[in-house]
Order: structure tokens, then sequence, then C-alpha cells
């Protein structure tokens, strides 16, 4: 099944997606430079402790952007292959308002409903 997107909505999206990607990286960048100025280490336990604090959570914040980066780069390929607005799970049409709200999605919002329902179930 062929989506409903057009290619001027499809480009728009490829255009956001793109941006978004480029920031990605760009923070990911100054994180890596920002860390690794950050050797130096205090003799003041608390201020140690701080800073780990601080490290860990910008580490796993970017962790969360690394997997986003992650979903972009797949929605893009999906874009080149001619799938992108289409559900992974059914096969149906992903509606436009649902790629709006989250342009990565995969999944129609019953497919993904049903997906998170399931999880619960199992305990994830």
């Amino acid at each position: 099944m062929k989506p409903q997107l057009g290619l001027s909505e499809i480009e728009t999206f490829r255009q956001l997606l793109e941006h978004q990607l480029s920031e990605l990286i760009h923070r990911a960048e100054e994180t890596v430079h920002t860390l690794s100025r950050e050797g130096e280490s205090s003799a003041d336990p608390l201020d140690r402790a701080t800073m780990d604090s601080g490290r860990e959570n910008n580490l796993r914040f970017r962790e969360r952007e690394s997997r986003l980066i992650r979903k972009i780069k797949t929605t893009l390929q999906k874009m080149d292959d001619g799938v992108y607005g289409i559900c992974e799970s059914c096969g149906d049409d992903i509606p436009i308002a649902r790629l709006r709200a989250r342009p990565v999605t995969a999944y129609c919002i019953q497919c993904k409903t049903r997906m998170e329902n399931w999880e619960k179930v199992i305990g994830l």
C-alpha cells in the first residue's frame, strides 16, 4: 500500500527531521567536547559528587537523544525507500496528524496503543 502523503508533505517532514538531526549531532559533539574538558577533579567530595551527578544526568539525556538520532535516520531511510507513513504493524497509512505530532513514528495510533497496553500487561 502506498502512503497517502504527497511529495511536498514528505519533503516538509524530511527538512524538519534533517534540521533536528543536525541539531542533535551538534549537541552530542558539544557534550563530548565538554566532557573531555572536565577531566579535572575537585578535592572536595561534595563538589565531586555534584559534578558526577550533573555528568550522569547529561549522559542520560544524551542517550535519549542518541536513540532519537537512530529513529530519525531510520525515518529518513523510509522516505528514501518510499514507505514513510505506513504502519510497520498493520500496513495501513499513518494519519498525517499523527506524523505531524511524531514524525519519526513507525506505527499508527491503534497499533501503538495496542503495543503499549501489551507492554503494561507483561511488565515492560
